[in-house]
């Protein structure tokens, strides 16, 4: 199959696409037909650009290289869910969850192949961090996706920490909702973090999207034993920066809590995230347990999820419980990871 190049022109935003323009004695204007180009009409071959003269089509081959990949499986849940794994530029695996919901589509998109937070609920943190995708390789998700035009929403939620590649995913964002981009209402998106406090305040001033907090335990201990990225970057310290932002408009924060039976689903649990949260316009979003091998940590039964909604929801914080779905494909919260990483006939069978 055809692989992606790390030097693409899919990619690269309207400053970019400028400066390529400026460097090349090209006219300014040709930016804005590129734009069209590449994220309207979503061409990437510079030969079918036709209302760009041919030397300069003949100029762009020369440079830029493939972009587009189509993914090398797909796996289809029994609730619709499809799970698709795409091969980067580097040989890596990510992999990316499409979510049909009646009139809602969802794509959970990768931001790195593999992980560095370490979190110990989570596949894709066994694996360590590979690599982080370059702008290309997470539109390519979308872009490549079959079922690109039925998309309504986007949440970056796959493979990665979308705050340990901020460079590549604000620019990824910007293309996607810019005028001259995509075009989507920020509204269409969210970027989950496990809270990487230096980049957070570039990332909320850079961007109008929608933000997601792994938090999981409000005790910073507690929290520390699942996530390591407590230790560098207290939870507290992500709170105490979301109060500095206005979410009571368009956009909104959100917590994920992963609940783990008698873990994290007490009473004192419930008073803490109060006390945490107290001051931040939010919601909690409660998510099951999805069992992965050698895990210490077990799923509590649907009343004992109930319970623990109701006990927040009775003092005043808008809780709810996310329905799982593609777990008989692994493409549920926490699962998504490759074990082709290490199959290296699976490798070549699958990709060569």
């Amino acid at each position: 199959m055809d692989t992606i190049h790390r030097n693409t022109l899919y990619g690269l935003d309207y400053s970019q696409l400028a400066d390529l323009c400026t460097a090349e004695g090209w006219p300014p204007f040709m930016a804005g037909q590129l734009a069209r180009w590449l994220y309207k009409r979503h061409v990437e071959d510079p030969a079918q650009m036709t209302d760009l003269a041919t030397a300069r089509r003949e100029r762009l081959a020369e440079l830029f290289g493939r972009a587009f990949s189509a993914s090398v499986r797909e796996s289809r849940s029994a609730d619709g869910t499809k799970k698709y794994l795409f091969r980067t530029s580097e040989g890596h695996f990510i992999e990316s969850a499409y979510i049909p919901d009646g009139e809602r589509a969802t794509l959970c998109v990768s931001s790195q192949a593999g992980c560095r937070m370490g979190c110990r609920f989570c596949a894709t943190g066994r694996q360590g961090l590979q690599q982080s995708l370059p702008t290309a390789e997470i539109l390519n998700q979308i872009v490549s996706l079959p079922e690109r035009d039925t998309l309504t929403n986007v949440v970056f939620m796959g493979m990665g920490e979308p705050l340990d590649n901020l460079e590549n995913v604000v620019r990824a964002l910007d293309i996607l909702t810019s005028d001259w981009g995509f075009g989507w209402s920020p509204t269409r998106i969210t970027v989950s973090t496990a809270g990487v406090v230096p980049q957070l305040r570039r990332f909320l001033d850079a961007t109008r999207v929608h933000l997601a907090v792994s938090l999981h335990n409000p005790f910073s201990e507690e929290r520390a034993e699942i996530m390591p990225v407590e230790r560098a970057w207290p939870i507290a310290q992500v709170a105490e920066i979301l109060r500095e932002y206005d979410f009571t408009h368009q956009r909104r924060v959100s917590f994920e809590y992963i609940v783990m039976s008698g873990l994290n689903d007490t009473p004192r649990h419930v008073r803490e995230l109060c006390r945490l949260l107290n001051g931040i316009k939010c919601r909690i979003n409660l998510i099951r347990f999805h069992k992965i091998p050698d895990s210490p940590y077990f799923s509590p039964d649907e009343a004992a999820m109930i319970r623990f909604r109701d006990a927040l929801t009775a003092r005043g914080i808008q809780t709810t419980i996310r329905a799982s779905r593609g777990e008989d494909i692994q493409a549920a919260c926490g699962l998504l990871s490759t074990a082709f990483e290490s199959t290296p006939f699976e490798r070549r069978s699958l990709c060569d």
